[in-house]
């Protein structure tokens, strides 16, 4: 269901078959890449079947994605179609320079009056072409390129095959005590794994889900929840904030609501018992996952009481353990690394086995290889988990992955400013939030407005920072390196 309109599975099916019918028509090989640059719609969950029938793999774009960054992913994907709405024509027109594989695009609503580089077809038309013929695939193919934010600046695509999707989202179903009975409401982008699994979940089982394209405008979701009597509310920290903000202006309930998730950023204990009031009940899950193998662990909510902090132990069929530095095992109650077993780990980064070596390591048992995540964990004598913080300098705000580089690159971009730093602080609601150190130019009048402003513009709205610091200059390292260990050191918390 989407913006009020019911669809059927059998609706689904028809469009998803007419749509694949187009894609094999303009070219798409088993294995070859769709990009889904789309709204939370009824046209993107047809979209994914679509490329799923016609043996494809899909790629889905958050449609706040601007120029620079669907043009690369594009290129590194070798994407051989794009699936757009013609709202965003403004963005994916420009990006289509230099998509060499590309062979069209497939617009839904308005198509753009500008003249592009590709040709671009009506997706209703695109549906109503036929009936596409599933591809035979078998579980190790690849299903789907998810992008992740990386360190180098440029996203990362996270390879899963068939086999790791569909697992996952068992295993998900199986403790989270899903049902076909259950409506899912989906306000996160389908483009964030958390939000796509929300649908695979619902097909999986014939559920339903409710799907939003965003939380912008909370009212109108409370009335849909209360008309739709949904069941199942996913959501990260940010939004949570928003509810019990809500609720203390004007009380909330949802009685229909009985499973509860959070994800991407850690859920204050007190939010807890504060939601326990809006969902009175709802078993309320404090997850741990990331996208490279989906979900890592869970904690029973029977539990949240007796296991305060903790993320819980590893999801059905799967397989945790800590090792050192070295690759030795930890003791229990002392902090490690924490790797994961299981079907569910990716196959690697696409076009990035430098990365997937960083990642993917040998396992306990011959020919075997887990996911190393690089996240410092201690465990309990029970095998409970608990997160004490990451390796890397990625930064996680609001259940996204931010390259601080890519920050400072538009940061860099504008005119005024001289050097910049993005670090990530913690951040009760966001998990991190994104602090931007400023050195201008000598006679720059800008001010932190400006420079939200100006960077909102270039990149998405959750890599925006919400601090900007202004400095004279940057502490660096011997080398010459910006130190942003001493940045935060000699900034107040």
């Amino acid at each position: 269901m989407e913006e009020g309109k019911p669809y059927t599975y059998a609706q689904l099916l028809r469009a998803a078959r007419g749509l694949a019918a187009t894609l094999q028509a303009r070219g798409l090989q088993r294995g070859d890449r769709v990009a889904i640059y789309m709204d939370n719609t009824w046209p993107s969950v047809v979209s994914v079947y679509a490329t799923l029938i016609a043996g494809g793999a899909f790629i889905l774009v958050n449609p706040q994605t601007k120029t620079d960054k669907l043009q690369f992913i594009l290129r590194d994907s070798g994407a051989r179609l794009l699936i757009s709405d013609g709202h965003l024509a403004n963005v994916f027109l420009p990006a289509l320079a230099g998509a060499e594989a590309l062979a069209c695009v497939i617009c839904s609503g308005e198509l753009p009056a500008t003249q592009a580089d590709k040709p671009i077809e009506p997706f209703d038309a695109a549906i109503s072409c036929g009936a596409g013929d599933r591809v035979p695939t078998i579980p190790l193919d690849l299903a789907a390129l998810i992008y992740t934010s990386g360190s180098t600046g440029n996203p990362k695509g996270v390879m899963q095959t068939h086999q790791a999707m569909v697992f996952a989202a068992g295993s998900l179903i199986e403790y989270l005590r899903l049902s076909p009975d259950d409506k899912i409401l989906c306000v996160l982008p389908l483009a964030f794994d958390y939000g796509l699994y929300q649908l695979l979940m619902a097909v999986t089982l014939g559920a339903t889900v409710i799907l939003e394209r965003s939380f912008i405008y909370p009212a109108q979701i409370f009335e849909r929840m209360r008309q739709q009597q949904v069941t199942v509310f996913p959501g990260v920290p940010t939004i949570y904030s928003m509810l019990l903000s809500a609720h203390g202006r004007s009380p909330l309930c949802f009685p229909s609501v009985t499973r509860v998730t959070n994800t991407a950023a850690a859920l204050p204990d007190d939010y807890v018992t504060r939601l326990k009031e809006i969902f009175p009940n709802a078993l309320i899950y404090k997850m741990y996952g990331l996208t490279e193998c989906k979900r890592v662990s869970y904690l029973e909510p029977e539990l949240a009481d007796a296991k305060p902090g903790s993320v819980g132990k590893a999801i059905p069929g799967t397989e945790v353990y800590l090792l050192s530095a070295d690759g030795q095992p930890i003791p229990c109650g002392e902090t490690g690394i924490l790797h994961v077993r299981g079907p569910h780990v990716m196959l690697g980064y696409w076009n990035r086995p430098d990365l997937t070596e960083h990642m993917l390591r040998p396992g306990k048992y011959p020919g075997e290889r887990v996911l190393c995540t690089h996240d410092h964990f201690r465990m309990d004598a029970e095998g409970f988990l608990y997160f004490v913080g990451r390796t890397d300098d990625i930064i996680k705000t609001r259940g996204e992955k931010v390259s601080p580089v890519e920050v400072e690159n538009a940061l860099h971009g504008i005119p005024g400013i001289r050097e910049c730093a993005v670090v990530g602080i913690p951040d009760e609601v966001l998990g991190q939030a994104i602090r931007a150190y400023v050195v201008l130019e000598p006679g720059a009048q800008l001010v932190d407005r400006q420079i939200r402003a100006l960077c909102a513009a270039r990149l998405e709205n959750f890599m925006v920072p919400k601090e900007i610091v202004f400095r004279a200059e940057l502490p660096r390292t011997v080398t010459g390196k910006v130190s942003k260990k001493l940045l935060l050191e000699q900034s107040p918390a």
